[in-house]
């Protein structure tokens, strides 16, 4: 089990993506620089879509120009096809994430082609990916799809295999539903990392179903490198029915902390961006160690 966990930090794409409040680029902006304040050492900050279908992301360009450069963090940008990637690239950002679809029918739904045209996709795009950008690729409807059902093992296998011919620096693994169980994620993580123990492997869940960090905790003793996280656990679909929230960041840094796993980030500045995410969204978020606090509190030594 790896003694420390690399967090990319996901709210300000696929945090807010669904949200019907509308964020102004302004605020976008502020909760990466809060991510960067918190120590994230990725973040995915935007996605390069149709506004048409996604409209919170209408202004990633904008965004990216706005973003605080003399950092050590790694910004991503999220894309589903070449035109989404020219735009991560005119962006100057630093990561570009491919999506492919291990599910036909959600591949049609989210990028309008089967799995096999998703992974045509992004064979043409690391055919001529730039070297000045690292580019790697999330597996969405790795545990279960809504439409088409259970996902077999050998399929997202097949797909892995299919994606790793291409070689992207970092392959992920999406519960884009929030199906999966422990034993599920440690039977796919471990399966994975038999057939290709070099390739780093980021696994991104949904809390969907109350799994999302037990989940979290089964990938890290299978050796997972990398989890994804979402300030006070906000997040979902829009191609996805009922695809709640992504897992916590500050629930997810609490477990890793008392568990002597290093992350490098903040819990205490986690959870006072969680509490600001949530005010900005004007609703409650689903984040458990914002309301609870952390443990033991910090002026316990004080009380009588």
């Amino acid at each position: 089990m790896n003694q420390a966990i690399e967090i990319v930090e996901v709210s300000p794409r696929d945090g807010i993506q669904n949200e019907k409040k509308i964020l102004s680029t302004e605020v976008k902006v502020e909760l990466i620089k809060r991510a960067v304040e918190a120590g994230a050492p990725r973040i995915e900050v935007t996605s390069f879509v149709n506004p048409k279908l996604v409209p919170q992301m209408a202004d990633a360009a904008e965004v990216a120009a706005l973003l605080p450069r003399d950092t050590n963090t790694s910004y991503i940008g999220l894309a589903l096809n070449k035109r989404g990637y020219e735009g991560v690239v005119a962006a100057g950002l630093d990561e570009a994430n491919i999506v492919v679809s291990a599910s036909d029918t959600f591949g049609k739904r989210n990028q309008g082609t089967d799995t096999e045209g998703t992974i045509r996709n992004f064979a043409e795009i690391m055919s001529h990916a730039s070297t000045d950008l690292k580019t790697g690729v999330t597996i969405t409807t790795a545990f279960g799809c809504p439409f088409d059902g259970e996902i077999p093992l050998s399929r997202l296998l097949d797909v892995v295999s299919r994606c790793i011919e291409t070689e992207p620096f970092e392959i992920g693994i999406a519960d884009t539903i929030g199906v999966a169980t422990p034993a599920d994620v440690a039977e796919r993580v471990d399966a994975i990392r038999q057939r290709y123990p070099d390739i780093p492997l980021r696994l991104h869940f949904h809390d969907t179903r109350n799994t999302g960090i037990a989940n979290a905790w089964a990938a890290v003793q299978a050796g997972a490198t990398t989890l994804d996280a979402s300030f006070g656990g906000v997040g979902g679909c829009p191609f996805a029915p009922r695809a709640t929230g992504n897992i916590s960041t500050e629930d997810l840094l609490y477990m890793l902390h008392r568990s002597n796993i290093d992350t490098g980030m903040s819990l205490q500045l986690a959870i006072q961006t969680a509490e600001w995410i949530e005010q900005q969204l004007g609703k409650t978020v689903p984040g458990m160690v914002m309301k609870a606090g952390i443990f033991p509190p910090a002026d316990l030594a004080e009380r009588p």
